[in-house]
């Protein structure tokens, strides 16, 4: 385990992702619990003793019954004899069905068992076989698990955005479309101006979608020359800056108790929805948007947030800044644009705080 654990890479930051390499996540199978759980049991079990000995009891109590109180009768109606059938042997009927279903379950963890035991002696032997090659290099199996994961992201993105009931809904060029509507009002009266009436903001060129979402994705490695050019223009932008540095932060926090945005799977949600909580809709209506379903992610938040008031305010400054810029980056935004940004670590990171705090209730 020690050979395995030191060929991961080093972590550059919150925002790097996991190392490629996955260490064993379960402990070598124990060769006698593995034995005994494949062999299967023999003769009856003791729910079938248990069917036996209540149809027993059933079956005594009606002859009983019959020969108590129901010797009196002389009647023959077919009616009332199959009646009394059905109410002896119906409930016999029921106990055995329930002895059925219950060997059926035993049969399927049986099953499982060995199944699993299977699994865990095919992995052990896999990392045994890459700590004796001793070779760094990603398994042919490991690409084609990577291929079909990029794949199955591209189809539930693309479904995301077939979904939507969004009418009129158009295609935007990401690399061309300003993220951010113009600053109005107070907020653009508040930018600071040159000397000839020049706005600082008209120097810069706005950031496009395109950066705007890979900044808020963060660079993937060191080697992400695109990730940081896209980062630094984020940073460059007076309304995009804000979120990001907010999101770094959070991030390292949550990083600290082993909580990386990478390992999330949260349920994929229709832009639709997130446009509803950009207009300012909150409760049942944008519940969809806190799918995420690791417990252990969202226990150690939730104590987190209950423990540390660093975290917790700085959660809440991250909430409340992705809430402004997400207004302001909807308005511009497709579809397919949202849905692509539901997929960044930072909206994750929204996703995962927003319900440990209660925003999506």
């Amino acid at each position: 385990m020690e050979a395995n654990h030191q060929d991961q890479p080093p972590r550059l930051g919150a925002d790097a992702p996991r190392p490629t390499s996955r260490p064993a996540s379960r402990p070598a199978p124990n060769a006698s619990a593995v034995k005994t759980s494949a062999t299967p049991l023999q003769g009856i079990s003791s729910g079938e003793v248990i069917g036996l000995i209540i149809s027993g009891i059933w079956l005594f109590a009606c002859a009983a019954f019959f020969i108590v109180l129901g010797g009196g009768s002389s009647d023959s109606d077919p009616l009332r004899f199959v009646m009394t059938m059905l109410a002896i042997f119906m409930p016999v009927a029921l106990i055995w069905v329930a002895v059925a279903a219950m060997r059926s379950a035993r049969i399927m963890r049986e099953e499982s068992a060995r199944l699993q035991a299977a699994i865990d002696g095919m992995r052990q032997t896999y990392l045994q076989q890459q700590r004796n090659s001793g070779s760094n290099q990603p398994s042919q199996v490991e690409r084609k698990l990577d291929e079909i994961a990029q794949v199955s992201k591209k189809t539930e993105t693309a479904l995301a955005t077939f979904t939507s009931i969004r009418p009129g809904g158009v295609q935007t060029n990401q690399s061309a479309t300003p993220a951010m509507s113009a600053a109005t009002g107070a907020a653009a009266a508040d930018q600071a101006s040159l000397a000839l009436g020049t706005p600082v903001e008209d120097l810069v060129p706005p950031l496009s979608i395109e950066d705007f979402i890979k900044a808020l994705h963060f660079p993937e490695n060191e080697h992400d020359a695109d990730g940081f050019r896209a980062l630094r223009r984020a940073l460059a932008d007076r309304q995009v800056a804000g979120l990001v540095q907010a999101a770094q932060d959070v991030l390292t926090l949550m990083s600290q108790d082993g909580i990386y945005m990478d390992d999330l799977r949260p349920d994929r949600s229709k832009p639709e929805v997130w446009r509803k909580f950009a207009a300012g809709e909150r409760g049942r209506a944008v519940a969809p948007l806190g799918g995420v379903r690791d417990r252990s992610s969202l226990a150690l938040t939730a104590g987190r947030m209950r423990q540390d008031p660093i975290f917790r305010d700085a959660a809440h400054h991250f909430l409340r800044k992705f809430d402004q810029t997400f207004s302001g980056f909807e308005k511009n935004a497709s579809d397919a644009d949202i849905a692509e940004l539901s997929d960044t670590r930072t909206a994750r990171a929204f996703m995962l705080l927003g319900r440990v705090t209660g925003t999506f209730d």
